[in-house]
This record gives C-alpha cells, sequence and structure tokens, in this order.
C-alpha cells in the first residue's frame, strides 16, 4: 500500500478505498469534493492536514505510525477525532444495526428460537460498548468487536426457518462494518491515542478525559409521545384507519389528524413499516406481537 500524501486526490483514494468515507466524514469531509487534493480540502476547511494523513495511513496500513510523527501533535486534534468516532458509533453504527436488526426479526418467524439469541447477543454487545466509553481513558482493553464476529456467525451458520434474505443481508453488512472499524479503532487508539497519554502530565490528560467522555456525547432528548399519541400510534401500526381510530377512542375525525400530525413531527417519521420499527425499537410494541405476512 502506497503512503498517502498531500497531493493525493481525496475522490480517488475514496473510489478505491469505501472503508474511509466515513473516516474523513469524522473530520467534517463530505462527499461532493470533486478532484481536489487532500491539502486543498483541508485548507478550504481548516483541518489538520498532518494528522488527517496520519489517520488515513494508519487505518490503512498498521505499520505507518511512529514516535517521530506522534510528537508534531498536541492532545486537541487527538481528542476531537476520537470524540467524532465515538459519536459515530453511538449514534449512527451502532443505531444502523439495531434498526436492520428489529426489521429482520420483525419481518420473520416470531417463533424462530436462533432470532431471539442474536437479538440478545446484540443487546450484550450494545451494553458492553457502551459501558467501555463510558469509562473513558480509564478503559484498558481493546473495544468488543468479537461479539459482532458472534452476529455474523449466527446469521450466516444457524438462523433457519422463515425470515427476509435481504434484511439479513444488511445486518450482516452492517454489523460488518463495524465490526471492521472498531478494529482499526483499536490500532489507532494503541498507536496514536495511549503513546501520547504515555507522553501527556495530568492536566492534559484530564482535558482529553474531558473530550471523550460519554456525558459529553449524549444525543439531544427526544420528545415524548403523549399517552394518547402512543395509543394512536399503536392502533395505526396494527391496521386501524383514522375512522376506525376515532370510532375505537370514541373522539372525532379531526382529534385522530391532529395527534397523528403530532406523531409525525415527533419522530420524524411517515410510513406505517417506519412507525412498526419506531414502536419496537422504543418498547412500545414486540416483534412477536407481529403478524407475519
Amino acid at each position: 500500500m502506497s503512503i498517502i500524501t498531500k497531493d493525493t486526490v481525496l475522490s480517488e483514494l475514496l473510489a478505491h478505498h469505501h472503508i474511509l468515507i466515513p473516516i474523513v466524514n469524522r473530520f467534517g469531509i463530505k462527499l461532493g469534493v470533486g478532484d481536489k487534493t487532500i491539502e486543498d480540502i483541508c485548507e478550504e476547511q481548516d483541518l489538520n492536514v498532518d494528522f488527517i494523513l496520519v489517520i488515513l495511513n494508519v487505518y490503512l496500513n498498521e505499520n505507518y505510525i511512529s514516535d517521530k510523527i506522534l510528537a508534531q501533535f498536541d492532545l486537541k486534534p487527538i481528542a476531537n477525532y476520537f470524540n467524532e468516532t465515538i459519536q459515530n458509533y453511538l449514534h449512527s453504527l451502532v443505531p444502523n444495526i439495531e434498526k436492520h436488526l428489529h426489521a429482520f426479526i420483525a419481518l420473520s418467524d416470531s417463533n424462530n428460537v436462533e432470532l431471539k439469541a442474536l437479538q440478545k447477543v446484540f443487546y450484550q454487545f450494545k451494553e458492553e460498548l457502551v459501558l467501555h466509553l463510558e469509562k473513558g481513558l480509564e478503559h484498558k482493553g481493546p473495544y468488543p468487536h468479537e461479539l459482532l464476529r458472534d452476529i455474523k456467525s449466527m446469521l450466516i451458520k444457524h438462523v433457519s426457518g422463515n425470515f427476509n434474505q435481504n434484511l439479513c443481508y444488511a445486518v450482516i453488512f452492517s454489523v460488518g462494518s463495524l465490526e471492521d472499524d472498531l478494529i482499526i479503532h483499536n490500532r489507532l487508539r494503541d498507536s496514536v491515542l495511549i503513546p501520547k497519554l504515555n507522553k501527556s502530565d495530568s492536566s492534559d490528560i484530564d482535558i482529553l478525559q474531558d473530550s471523550i467522555a460519554i456525558s459529553n456525547i449524549k444525543p439531544k432528548k427526544k420528545k415524548l409521545l403523549t399517552k394518547r399519541e402512543t395509543e394512536i400510534l399503536k392502533l395505526i401500526v396494527n391496521g386501524n384507519l383514522n375512522k376506525q381510530i376515532a370510532d375505537k377512542l370514541n373522539i372525532s375525525l379531526n382529534t385522530v389528524l391532529t395527534h397523528r400530525k403530532n406523531i409525525l413531527s415527533k419522530t420524524g417519521i411517515k410510513t406505517v413499516s417506519g412507525l412498526t420499527l419506531y414502536c419496537i425499537s422504543n418498547g412500545l410494541l414486540s416483534p412477536n406481537s407481529l403478524k407475519i405476512k
């Protein structure tokens, strides 16, 4: 693998190594980069090009990093990168797996024992990952990518009965993507973060700890549905039309429409299938309660 330099055209790099797309996104670099070099883009967006080059090169070549290269960086860009990576895991990659997994289970045989075990392993992984992130710099070991490998193995080797093949693929691919990223992240942590911490004083470490602490990256609190909105949401998911909902709850049709408008505003979801996944994700409905069509 050749070394990535300032003169490397980013679009060509991403075309050959698409796994780097979420990495550059963590620096705020979005797609649509044209034919610009990495240096051009970093100058436009006021980014530390040298640090970005280190991350990209380490991501593709585990033997790239050296103490001499590390010595030129302070803790701020390192903290920012790890902060963005953790946010990406918690608010994008893990929820993406969860979304595909819930859809896969909801549209599969509700009596499938393997799927229940699969869901259990995923939530074990999610819990362990959050616990690791909560420890911040006190966490010494690697992040739990082995559990993701177990999920892939269960799907490839042991899943049986009636299930949606395409959604099964979606779960496998999303799990594999996070697994690969965690493996690289562990390597970056060992080669970039830990060596830098070993050379830093306690005040610098406290600053970095605050920067990547999970308390600083919690998502904004969601607008909660009211009791009536939740009641109507369940009826919608169960296939009831607006008039049927009005009759069952003894309310006017206009009131139902108002509640539906509020549900859309709070969830951002327009389709019944999307609302079904929302109910499952938030514990309002069990996948086992849904009819398989």
